[in-house]
């Protein structure tokens, strides 16, 4: 099994590019007391990284005046288990065909795993958090699908349904007396397939 020719596809990297892909346009609008007139727009930033690495830099700086590039509102995310999915299990010599640089290539069929993923939403009131955990729900119904090329083969593309589990928000970040400034986080979990 490990004797056989070196090989890297890149699918996971290709699967958490995709993952991180759907949340790149989401936009925060700030209102006038009157609800109806918009006076900021912000691109909410997304980076790849554990939850609680930004906890730390959010909490070591609470002003963020330190010139770190950690604003609110901020999302993250992060690739947080592999797990091997037996219900989706195909007949191991099943093969895929393509074309690729003018030639007939083949590839057994993938092995079927899911990919937890969990994305953290940073925000400083909770009008901001509801507002971009709005923008996200209403794609996830209770799954959305992506279509990614995880082969070399140029003709094959793979649905990867991408299934919303948790939403949760989380209000215990709040330290300090009335004065602080106070950091509302939400955690959503998703499952690739």
């Amino acid at each position: 099994m490990l004797h056989n020719a070196h090989f890297y596809n890149r699918t996971i990297r290709k699967i958490v590019v995709a993952f991180g892909s759907m949340f790149n346009d989401v936009v925060l609008t700030r209102y006038s007391k009157d609800g109806l007139t918009a006076y900021e727009t912000t691109k909410v930033p997304l980076n790849y990284g554990a939850k609680e690495k930004y906890l730390v830099r959010i909490n070591t700086d609470p002003t963020l005046t330190k010139s770190i590039a950690t604003t609110l509102p901020r999302m993250s995310f992060n690739l947080d288990g592999i797990s091997y999915d037996t219900s989706r299990k195909q007949q191991t010599t099943l093969q895929n065909f393509g074309f690729s640089s003018g030639s007939l290539r083949t590839q057994y069929v993938p092995v079927p795993y899911n990919f937890d993923f969990s994305l953290s939403i940073y925000v400083r009131n909770t009008e901001d958090g509801t507002q971009i955990v709005e923008q996200i729900l209403p794609y996830f119904s209770p799954d959305y699908t992506v279509s990614v090329a995880l082969t070399e083969l140029n003709t094959l593309k793979t649905d990867v349904p991408i299934i919303l589990n948790t939403v949760q928000s989380n209000n215990a970040d709040t330290t300090g007396g009335p004065d602080e400034i106070r950091i509302i986080n939400w955690d959503l979990t998703f499952t690739a397939k």
